[in-house]
Parts: C-alpha cells; structure tokens; sequence
C-alpha cells in the first residue's frame, strides 16, 4: 500500500470512529428523572428505581443512560426542568418528585410516556383516565399512605391511651395530598372523640414555628401527612419531635431511622421499584395507556424502642408484635 493511500485510510478511521461512537450513544434510550429532592435525599428512591429497570433488563450506562434534574426543594423550578427533559427527547420521563412532578410532566408533554409515583388519587388528580385504562401517556404507581394517615393516629392513641389532644402536619403547597389527609383523620378523631389541630408547613422556615405552636397547644402526638417535602425534612422533623418530646408518626422507615418514634405506611423500596419496573417495559415498548396504573399493597409498620424510652413510654406488647422492624 503506497504511503498516501495509508494515511487517507488512517484518516478516514479516526473520523468514522467517533462518529459512528456518538451515533451509538444517542441510540442509547435516556430516561429523564424529574425529583422535588437532592440526591443524597433521593438515594433511597434511586437504588430501590434502579433494582426495578434491572429487573426488566436495562442498567444505567450500560444499555440505557439517565439525565437527572433536581429542583432542591424548589417545586417552582419543575416547570423549567421538566422542559428541559422534553427537549432533549426523554424516552422515558419519570416523576420521581411526587404529585408536583406529575402534575408538572402531564404538563410539559403529551407525547414522552410519563411514570409516576404518588401517593395520591390519579384519577382525582386527572393525571389519567381509570386505573385499569390510564390512556393518554401516563402511568405509575400510587401508595396507600394518604388514606392510612388515620392509622398513624389510632396507632399513637394505642401507645397513649389517654391521649386526647391529637395534631396532624400537612403542607398546603400540595392540596391534593394535605385535603385529603385532613379529612380523613378530622373523620377518624371525631368518631374517637379526640381533639385535632391541623398545622401547615411548606419550607424549612416553618418547621420551628410549628413544634412551638405544637408545645403551646400541649399536643400529646403528631402524625405527619404524605409529602415529598416532610421526607426530605425526615430528619430535621425526628430531631424536632426528640427535642419537643413528642410522640409523632410518619409513612417512611427513614423518619424512625433519623430518631423519630414510628412510621407506619407503604414500603419506599417497594414503591419506586415498581416505577423501575414500569419504566423498563416502556423502553421495551409497551405503551402507558396499556399499564394499568399499580397500588403497593405492602405496609410497615416501624418503631424505634430507643426513642420510646427516651421519651418515658413503654410500647405495649401487642403493638411490639405487630411491628415489622423494632430499632433498639
């Protein structure tokens, strides 16, 4: 081979390569993650969201990459972030910053199939049709952690029999979430004859306010609604109730982890590994409106015994038993 020959061929090579390099990776499909949280406050969500696209066959950076968008606790900036996603041609966007993010996607896009998990009423929400025929380009999976916000309450009256003076914690930035919640338990302590204080937080700035508004009205336990903002807060709010001496129940295994007393509600492990799941099948090509919306049916049911002692009460028997985890 003459010279020249050799270095248009090896010419010729090194320009293909990267092209035909850049081709395979935009071939790669790209999910778009669209969270109300930081990452660290994520982590949980991301490694049990991971297991589940796993299970249907894909792994990150491998056959198919993930763009993030973090709005930090700024559901303002939802909007702007979920545009981004849609611009840059998501396969998949997935709603991993509860009902605001789906909301927010629905949106954004007609087109891109949107997985969600919530914990409220889809329907109600008119994020899809039915739950059996979602239509559209919207699916996901919803917990049971709103209507069970009653049980958090009967399961702190259990504790504290003699307790009367009950409050719930919701945040009026979602009503879609706090409403329901509020009515639910209103129902619940009526029907007990207790007494119920609804107080409001939406940003860190709040929190403080509330527990001293919490100590003047002599609450004897706190349940705290279903809210992407109290999860990321999961560990300020355990140090709060620790400091007030408040007994105060939450959904996540994370709340009783960071110190608070208990959590009672839908496995986040289990949750978001079924948006996992549902996200690999529509890069496989299923359709949303053919993946009838699902419902963790899982419930936990954690205690932390340190704590407990810490604030001089003896957890009885029968509701140690029913506990799935006890932190000593």
């Amino acid at each position: 081979m003459r010279r020249r020959e050799f270095i248009a061929l090896s010419v010729g090579a090194v320009v293909t390569w990267p092209l035909s390099a850049r081709a395979q990776q935009r071939a790669m499909p790209v999910i778009g993650i669209l969270a109300t949280a930081s990452p660290e406050e994520n982590a949980t969500r991301l490694r049990a969201f991971r297991e589940g696209l796993g299970a249907a066959g894909y792994a990150e950076g491998q056959n198919v990459g993930i763009e993030y968008r973090w709005a930090a606790a700024h559901s303002g900036r939802l909007p702007e972030l979920a545009a981004q996603l849609v611009y840059q041609q998501v396969a998949v966007l997935v709603a991993a910053g509860g009902t605001a993010s789906a909301l927010v996607a629905k949106a954004a896009t007609a087109s891109v199939p949107i997985v969600f998990g919530i914990a409220a009423d889809p329907v109600g929400l008119g994020l899809v049709t039915s739950l059996n025929r979602p239509g559209g380009n919207v699916t996901g999976v919803t917990s049971l952690n709103v209507e069970v916000v009653p049980k958090r309450l009967q399961l702190l009256h259990e504790l504290l029999p003699s307790a009367t003076n009950m409050a719930l914690l919701v945040n009026p930035a979602v009503p879609s979430l706090a409403e329901p919640a509020a009515l639910l338990s209103q129902s619940f302590t009526d029907a007990a004859g207790l007494q119920l204080h609804i107080l409001h937080a939406s940003s860190e700035r709040d929190l403080d306010p509330v527990f001293e508004n919490l100590s003047q009205l002599h609450v004897d336990a706190l349940a705290i609604a279903p809210d992407n903002f109290f999860t990321a807060q999961s560990e300020h709010l355990a140090a709060l109730t620790v400091r007030h001496a408040l007994p105060a129940a939450y959904e996540f295994r994370r709340f009783v982890a960071a110190g608070g007393l208990m959590s009672y509600g839908s496995s986040e492990t289990e949750y978001y590994r079924l948006v996992g799941i549902y996200t690999g099948r529509i890069l496989k090509g299923e359709k949303p409106s053919d993946l009838p919306v699902q419902q963790t049916t899982k419930l936990e049911l954690l205690i932390n015994q340190k704590t407990a002692k810490a604030l001089g009460l003896t957890i009885p028997l029968p509701l140690l038993g029913r506990a799935d985890e006890v932190i000593e």
